[in-house]
């Protein structure tokens, strides 16, 4: 009896000796891993997402005289800052006004589109203008490049080059642009430039305007502050003598986007505004475009950036985000129209029966035409071409007689055109190859010699063609100049197809991939499996040590098929029309194991509730994720006043207005009663535990009160908004630290007593879920307290069903007895980042989200918003919740003394099988991305995803570390 209890109590001492060490080697272990996870992401990074070599050489003004192009008259008047020295100026002014995400069919009529919708048709004054006799006045579908956000449309108007897909994580502070660009000639060779509205401009350009007035750009819920900004500024400067390019970018368009989609009223009070706006400022150039005016050769230009989807996102390379509008109109007539050659214009009459002319023009090319029409050199890294139909509008480009010899000759204006458009094509292929020969020399890789021997092909076929062209203008003459036209039209055809292959080539292979690097951080990546692996194994052994062993060793069905749902979604990322339905992947295989489970309830008798909540719930989630993903749902059921509904309500459906009212309500309600049944009235949570679930439950109070005020119930006073808008989410915020606050100092210097480790686990899982909650629901906006409860329902359902897995006279390793929990857990988390209204896509962000609580933008604080709004139910939430898994399993067969350590490892073995389950995720993401590094939609969808699956694994890593601190310590 004395030997017996001497053993007991030397156990107990070794017990506390090991778990001593125990808990500090498990931070050990997931710091490693995350360490591990991270350098793999880095190297791969560096490999991947390179961003294009930017030279930094300039063009200058003397460059023109190794091209063998015909250079502009030098004369004396070549001094004055209006003259230009690549090519004679053929404005003196230009206006440029930016609305930002100007979608085109905000601007084209509503007659060349299959439908009519609400948004159609606003801006009248710009079809007024482009239906007029003469060719003064056109409209441009633009299309840019991804990804569409607002720093690489800029850069690349400025530029004239492809964007690079890493400047992405610069767009909420967009670094000055080093390399060549439109602003920085302007500046250079004379042009005044005065800015107003987005500060972006000045962020990317912040020694190059004589004149700005910025204006902060990044409160997606102001509509108005840069918009009343640019009109204040904007028409005393049209008065102005002392500019010569005048740029104003409005937000309020993209804003109305971004806070309550496109079709909404918000959204045509904007177009209107800038309709009435776009009229005064035709009204004042036109006053003043008479004979010596200050207006007489202005050139108009209203243009987006980009464009936005039907909920008002932008970033991806979907048809409604690359497709932007330009609107050009010259004050100075034509004297003749376009040749029919470089005419592609669509014609259709409007509501109005007036005949109106579209056409298309890439973005790339922007920077070239521009400064063709300035007479400035064209930025050295800009691939564009010069735009026949913009450069046509100019009546300048008409009359700049480069080609003409002495003496004259008799040309129409169409064949005097051609003859000058042919010289600025000529000086615009010149260029593009002096500078891809440049950047293949410099760069470290460049591009292949195939790949330039075609190219230098090209340019010499062109050139030689050049000759024959050159030596046809000079020596016509008024009676044999027959052959002249057909010379200078099969010259333009050279030159395009050179250009048109630079600019494929460049799209199909910028980017500088480093396979090494790439492959690298594909093997780092890998060997964590391994690890991860090695250390379930040798957990495995260990908690066979407290397991009693009985019957035979199996694998159940439902452990073999989450090892096989692990698998198949990872390998779905292969292709990338899985990548797009990841959420109705995830959905599906949660459903089959619903199924499973509910088939294995049935035939045991037992937890067939259990089975059946789990299966019903799971229709919902795909619900959520059709919903949150469908970007032409214009007429959805559900509320639009918050970000995260992504569709608007049909307001003559009252009934289900008021359903999807009271729903939020109801479900904030039930959550709060289970936390305080849980917590409050029926647990032995006591202290700083309690305190937290009380601060939880009055948190949901004012986000219910918050939801109230926003109703019918109350008047819209300043106070009342106030209330709303700003104090209660700042209560919030501060409720959620608070409770972070006191569970760090319960665990660094209390103890909170409970009546098991398993108890313990349960109460302090809870603490923490809760201390989130709060936060990440008020982000969420109404549909949080539905996703909640969701989570919770399923939650729940996965844990009670744990014990319909094991059969009683067979043995389970620990690993294998919890790896369909896991799995099913895992693919929960999935539904919940997509049923929420996200996707990996940088349009998948609800930016608004960000500024729940707060105007002005502070980078970290608004970051922090956004991260916890995108990652909180699918990652923060699960990761945090995964002890429940654990602690609500109980092992009745297990001595009383080995419970404590079987409970810890086995903790410590379920976060390595959530580890390793993101991990496998983010390795068949990576091996994807490289198979499709070279594919079409690299950018617009594999990089995302890679993006998106990176900071996921490196977050859940995060969590699992300060769990493991919070859990273990």
């Amino acid at each position: 009896m004395d030997h017996s209890s001497q053993n007991a109590r030397s156990g107990e001492v070794s017990w506390k000796s090991e778990n001593l060490g125990k808990r500090r080697w498990t931070f050990v272990v997931f710091l490693g891993i995350l360490i591990l996870h991270g350098l793999a992401i880095f190297v791969f990074t560096r490999g991947f997402l390179l961003t294009r070599t930017e030279l930094s050489q300039y063009s200058h003004c003397s460059d023109i005289q190794q091209s063998p192009c015909f250079s502009p008259p030098q004369d004396d008047q070549m001094v004055n800052h209006s003259k230009g020295c690549w090519t004679k100026p053929a404005v003196d002014r230009i206006v440029i006004i930016v609305l930002d995400a100007l979608r085109y069919d905000f601007v084209a009529p509503s007659t060349f589109f299959d439908e009519k919708k609400p948004w159609m048709d606003r801006l009248q004054v710009l079809h007024k203008l482009a239906s007029q006799p003469g060719s003064f006045a056109k409209i441009f579908k633009a299309i840019a490049d991804p990804p569409t956000t607002s720093l690489q449309r800029l850069k690349g108007l400025t530029t004239g080059g492809l964007p690079t897909f890493i400047d992405v994580g610069n767009s909420f502070g967009a670094p000055a642009i080093i390399e060549d660009n439109l602003i920085y000639q302007m500046a250079k060779n004379g042009k005044r430039v005065v800015m107003m509205g987005d500060d972006t401009w000045v962020q990317l350009f912040p020694q190059h305007f004589n004149i700005s007035h910025p204006f902060p750009s990044f409160n997606v819920k102001d509509l108005d502050t840069v918009d009343d900004g640019c009109v204040e500024h904007l028409f005393p400067y049209l008065y102005q003598e002392d500019w010569d390019v005048l740029i104003a970018h409005f937000l309020g368009v993209d804003h109305a986007g971004h806070i309550f989609g496109v079709d909404s009223t918000e959204m045509i009070e904007k177009l209107e505004q800038y309709n009435g706006i776009l009229e005064k400022v035709v009204d004042v150039l036109e006053s003043q475009s008479g004979p010596g005016g200050l207006h007489e050769n202005t050139l108009l230009l209203v243009m987006g950036d980009h464009g936005q989807t039907i909920n008002g996102d932008h970033g991806g390379g979907a048809p409604e985000e690359v497709e932007t509008s330009l609107f050009a109109m010259s004050l100075q007539k034509n004297p003749s129209s376009l040749p029919s050659e470089t005419d592609s214009s669509s014609c259709r009459l409007d509501m109005e029966k007036r005949k109106i002319c579209t056409s298309s023009i890439e973005q790339l090319d922007f920077a070239a035409t521009v400064s063709a029409l300035l007479g400035i050199p064209y930025p050295f890294g800009s691939i564009g071409r010069v735009n026949p139909e913009l450069y046509a509008l100019a009546a300048g480009t008409w009359n700049l007689d480069i080609f003409t010899p002495e003496g004259g000759i008799n040309l129409s204006e169409s064949e005097r055109w051609m003859q000058n458009y042919v010289n600025v094509l000529c000086m615009n292929t010149w260029q593009v190859k002096r500078y891809i020969d440049v950047y293949s020399a410099s760069s470290v890789i460049g591009f292949s010699d195939k790949d330039m021997s075609h190219v230098s092909n090209l340019y010499a076929q062109a050139h030689d063609n050049w000759l024959h062209t050159k030596e046809a203008v000079l020596n016509c003459k008024s009676e044999s100049c027959s052959t002249l036209l057909p010379q200078l039209k099969k010259q333009v055809e050279a030159y395009s197809n050179f250009l048109s292959s630079i600019t494929a080539l460049a799209r199909s292979k910028w980017t500088e991939f480093n396979l090494k690097m790439m492959g690298t951080g594909l093997c780092i990546l890998v060997l964590s499996l391994f690890v991860h692996i090695f250390i379930i194994k040798k957990l495995d052994k260990l908690c066979s040590c407290y397991l009693p062993r009985g019957g035979n060793f199996v694998v159940s069905f439902e452990a073999i098929f989450a090892y096989a749902a692990v698998l198949i979604r990872s390998f779905s990322f292969l292709s990338n029309s899985f990548i797009l339905e990841e959420g109705k992947t995830a959905s599906f295989l949660l459903a089959t194991a619903g199924m499973l489970q509910l088939r294995h309830a049935i035939v045991k008798k037992k937890m067939f509730l259990e089975g059946l909540l789990f299966v019903l719930v799971v229709p919902l989630l795909r619900f959520g994720i059709e919903l949150g993903q469908s970007k032409q749902a214009v007429n959805s059921l559900f509320l639009k006043s918050f970000a995260s509904w992504t569709v608007s309500v049909d307001n003559g459906t009252n009934l289900w207005i008021y359903v999807a009212d009271i729903l939020p309500f109801l479900a904030l309600v039930i959550l709060a009663y289970i936390l305080y049944y849980k917590s409050i009235r029926h647990s032995s949570c006591r202290g700083i535990f309690k305190l937290v679930a009380v601060g939880t439950i009055f948190a949901s109070s004012l986000i219910a009160l918050a939801w109230a005020l926003d109703g019918n119930l109350f008047s819209p006073s300043t106070v009342i908004v106030d209330i709303k808008a700003y104090w209660i989410p700042r209560i919030i915020y501060v409720v959620g630290l608070l409770q972070l606050f006191l569970l760090a100092i319960s665990q660094l210097f209390g103890k909170e007593k409970t009546s098991g480790w398993e108890e313990g686990t349960i109460i302090k899982a809870t603490a923490m879920l809760s201390a989130w909650s709060s936060t990440i629901i008020i982000l969420s906006g109404k549909q949080g307290p539905l996703v909640a409860l969701a989570a919770v329902i399923q939650g729940w359902c996965v844990i009670r069903l744990m014990t319909l897995e094991r059969a009683k006279n067979d043995y389970y390793n620990s690993s294998t007895s919890y790896s369909s929990p896991v799995a099913k857990w895992s693919l929960l988390a999935v539904c919940l980042f997509f049923c929420t209204g996200h996707w990996c896509a940088f349009d998948g962000l609800r930016y608004a989200s960000a500024f729940v609580g707060f105007d002005e933008f502070n980078l970290i604080r608004q970051a922090a918003l956004l991260t916890i709004d995108t990652f909180g139910f699918s990652h923060i939430l699960p990761v945090m919740g995964l002890p429940l898994i654990v602690a609500c399993r109980r092992h009745p067969e297990v001595q009383a003394e080995k419970r404590k350590p079987l409970f810890f490892l086995q903790l410590c073995q379920v976060y390595l099988m959530y580890g390793l389950t993101m991990a496998i995720s983010m390795t068949l993401t990576i091996i994807c991305v490289t198979i499709q590094r070279r594919h079409l939609m690299v950018w617009g969808l594999f990089a995302p995803k890679f993006v998106f699956d990176a900071v996921g694994l490196l977050l859940t890593d995060l969590f699992i570390c300060l769990a493991s601190l919070y859990y273990f310590a």
